[in-house]
């Protein structure tokens, strides 16, 4: 007879358990505090606690610590293992589709049997597997890659002309470390020379407000070794990093001690004094219940916010960022921002004009004014991308009743000003701009909700009105600046290079054209109508007309205007003729040029009456 077959042996589920819950359950089960402490009074008759002992000497536990003790510790014993990162990305995607580029010499990676079950099966990877994984992804047969700190020396994983693999990078960075100049050397393994395209970086965060402690930490550090490397601030960061990231910086300290000043007054909804300094342990006043002089740093209030509940850790930072914010968009507006050395791009760049204003006796450099035709392309949104940002909650298709002018409007973060007071904002998308309008304003604006029939039609028409590129000039002063640095234009100190048509690179200043006019000339200033009229809505400089009279922007009711000074009384019916608007302030005759389109064309009409006979600096506000 045959003998019987045997059967295959059977094959026993993979049961590794790779996370650290058996530290957290021995810490529980040997740490968490059982015993019963009894109230006491000391010698000096302060009350305060010790251990409670029965007759015999034993120590007394308490049954509902034990009992909450036991509830968690089977709370936690219940829950499933969360593999790490890595193991996520590699068990997803399949080890087929992903090239580890680690130290790990071992690994747990998927499995399909013979009968089609899926299985886990730890893995052993020899030295030359980094290797092998590489040419896998450079040679496209793996898409995915994923490297660490180990691979990610002495490598290149970039879109190389001499690869197949030649699609564009998305580096996404996790878990970036501490060390600013590892970050950078990551970053440099997918963005190197000769390279078809340049990666996309996308830094991954989580919904924790807490966690923004340590991606201000790397944007601090990355922005600092920027500066100090290659003297630009965007350098560091690989742009990956804004503003509102640094939480170190001298706006985000500004902010924090206007948080505590909230807090003292009770202005935070969600969060009083005596809860803050209850789960923080951070004190603000002092023993006569006063500001503390000193308080605490904005590094010990980032690390006290590790420590919080997760609806605490969003009071206390939205508060937080919306202060900031508030900081940044100022001085941003104001021109005082540091933003280090700004590249201007464009379509094209033209040298038009090169004078030399300065010359320096001892050595021969030169100062330089230039006058730059700027080319732009015009792209503007698109109407599917418009209807797309409509589908966001919240979001609202609107028409200006009075111009016919399409936006989206969409949600964006409130203000929060130094009183605690909550202005609500809202972000109107237009064809070629974005504007912030406030709650309070956008109510007593023209704009409507409409269909989308109707947003269609107003949105086309703004498109087909549009020209398919924008000119314009702007002046720079290059070449020797330290000499003649106090000299120049205090409206902005930014710094901007760019590179023109000819492949010559401009570094220098900015100025804008009524000083160019002024210094180029001691005769009257060269400006068109419509020059005058862009440098007095940028409140860059005072204008003196003929006859004594003055042009500037001024701060009235609340807004900003032009206006018109040292007028004849004899001539202002004249000057109202020309469309000028009076206004009786402070029990004194007024004269303002129109706002928008129409005040363009009043005051070319004025300054042709009364041409521009000097032009004075001013700070913009």
């Amino acid at each position: 007879m045959p003998s019987p077959r045997k059967s295959a042996p059977t094959r026993e589920p993979l049961d590794i358990n790779l996370d650290c819950k058996e530290y957290v359950l021995d810490y529980l089960a040997s740490s968490f505090p059982v015993q019963l402490f009894e109230p006491c009074t000391d010698g000096d008759g302060n009350l305060s606690s010790r251990p409670a002992y029965d007759g015999d000497g034993n120590m007394i536990v308490s049954r509902e610590a034990c009992r909450r003790r036991d509830a968690m510790i089977e709370k936690l014993a219940s829950l499933p293992p969360v593999p790490g990162a890595l193991d996520q990305i590699v068990q997803h995607f399949g080890a087929d589709k992903v090239a580890e580029v680690t130290g790990r010499s071992r690994r747990i990676v998927p499995r399909v049997g013979d009968d089609g079950d899926l299985r886990f099966a730890v893995e052993n990877r020899p030295g030359s597997a980094n290797i092998g994984e590489t040419h896998a992804f450079m040679d496209d047969e793996k898409r995915i890659l994923v490297f660490s700190e180990a691979g990610g020396t002495g490598r290149s994983y970039h879109a190389d002309l001499g690869a197949k693999n030649q699609r564009r990078r998305i580096h996404y960075l996790l878990e970036a470390g501490w060390k600013a100049d590892a970050a950078i050397q990551g970053f440099g393994r997918t963005n190197r020379t000769n390279q078809k395209q340049p990666p996309m970086f996308r830094p991954v965060s989580t919904d924790v407000k807490a966690q923004k402690r340590f991606i201000s930490t790397i944007a601090r550090r990355l922005d600092t070794m920027g500066a100090i490397t290659r003297g630009q601030r965007q350098t560091g960061g690989q742009n990956m990093f804004s503003a509102h990231d640094n939480l170190e910086s001298f706006y985000a300290r500004d902010a924090l001690r206007q948080l505590y000043m909230l807090i003292v007054r009770g202005k935070v909804e969600g969060c009083s004094l005596l809860s803050f300094e209850t789960v923080t342990g951070l004190s603000l006043l002092d023993a006569e219940g006063g500001i503390r002089d000193e308080l605490p740093p904005i590094t010990t209030f980032l690390n006290r916010m590790l420590a919080l509940t997760i609806d605490l850790q969003n009071i206390l930072f939205e508060a937080f960022e919306a202060l900031l914010i508030a900081r940044i968009e100022a001085a941003v507006a104001a021109g005082s921002y540091e933003v280090g050395l700004e590249t201007l791009r464009a379509e094209s760049f033209v040298v038009t004009d090169r004078r030399t204003i300065y010359t320096h006796p001892g050595t021969g450099a030169e100062t330089q004014l230039l006058t730059i035709d700027r080319r732009d392309r015009v792209v503007p949104l698109s109407l599917g991308k418009a209807l797309d940002l409509a589908r966001t909650e919240d979001a609202a298709l609107l028409v200006n009743g009075r111009s016919g002018r399409a936006a989206v409007k969409l949600r964006a973060r409130s203000l929060i000003d130094d009183e605690g007071a909550v202005h609500r904002r809202f972000r109107l998308i237009r064809p070629m701009e974005t504007v912030l309008i406030l709650a309070e304003q956008f109510g007593a604006s023209h704009w409507t909700i409409v269909d989308a029939e109707a947003f269609t039609a107003a949105w086309e028409a703004e498109l087909g009105e549009l020209p398919d590129y924008e000119t314009g000039t702007l002046h720079m002063v290059s070449g020797l600046l330290l000499p003649i640095w106090r000299s120049l234009p205090n409206e902005s100190t930014r710094v901007y290079r760019l590179q023109t048509d000819a492949g010559e690179r401009v570094i220098g200043r900015r100025v804008s054209p009524a000083w160019a006019a002024r210094i180029v000339d001691d005769g009257p200033p060269k400006l068109s109508a419509e020059q005058a009229w862009s440098t007095l809505l940028a409140g860059e400089a005072v204008l003196h007309l003929a006859e004594g009279q003055r042009v500037a922007r001024v701060r009235s009711m609340n807004d900003w205007r032009i206006e018109l000074t040292g007028f004849n009384d004899l001539g202002i019916e004249r000057l109202k003729a020309f469309g000028l608007i009076s206004e009786i302030v402070s029990w004194k005759l007024k004269l303002y040029v129109p706002a928008g389109a129409a005040g363009a064309d009043v005051f070319a009409k004025l300054v042709d009456r009364f041409p521009i006979l000097r032009v004075s600096d001013r700070k913009a506000a």
